[in-house]
């Protein structure tokens, strides 16, 4: 389920591989469509670090909703899951500074303006955030709620056939050639 009341993006799903990518993507245009451009990297690598803690910590099912929020000058991040257990910030340094993984947070740290847990009434909530720049959010006009309207598939083609020229479709046109190579 995705929502988009004003400046405010939902995701639900489920914390797996394949759904990472998904939700990335989802995040990045949904950032691009808010005219944040600059904060996509970071907030795409967060997002993921913490859907992948999901994925490999939470118990007992990877359920888990991604919220993105942009309220005045801060776009907050934020994974809540069903898993009242809180995440632990690993050491830097010593033998662990070689290690492939337990370094997820200290990235989302890294990128992040500031970042935080909280515990939920279902489990807990991971977010971070990050400073939304200030032409961005002034160029980013607030969406009043759309409404639903409920359409039959006959009123959609009905109009799509009165809309502009009709087109002979056993009388093709003939269109120039056209070539990306130069000369």
């Amino acid at each position: 389920m995705i929502s988009y009341p004003s400046r405010h993006c939902t995701v639900e799903l489920q914390a797996l591989p394949s759904r990472i990518g998904q939700v990335r993507r989802i995040v990045s245009a949904q950032l691009r469509y808010w005219h944040l451009d600059p904060l996509i990297d970071r907030a795409a690598l967060g997002v993921t670090e913490l859907l992948t803690n999901v994925h490999q910590h939470a118990q007992p099912d990877k359920t888990c909703t991604v919220e993105i929020e942009l309220l005045l000058d801060r776009l907050t991040v934020s994974v809540r899951d069903c898993d009242p257990r809180l995440p632990v910030v690993a050491e830097a340094g010593g033998a662990d500074a070689l290690a492939t993984c337990g370094r997820g947070l200290a990235m989302v740290a890294a990128v992040s303006e500031s970042w935080g847990v909280r515990p939920d009434e279902s489990g807990k909530v991971v977010w971070f955030s990050l400073p939304a720049p200030v032409a961005a959010v002034r160029a980013t006009p607030a969406r009043p709620p759309q409404r639903t309207t409920t359409v039959t598939v006959e009123t959609p083609a009905r109009r799509f056939a009165e809309v502009g020229q009709r087109v002979d479709l056993s009388r093709p046109e003939h269109a120039p050639a056209r070539s990306a190579v130069v000369g």
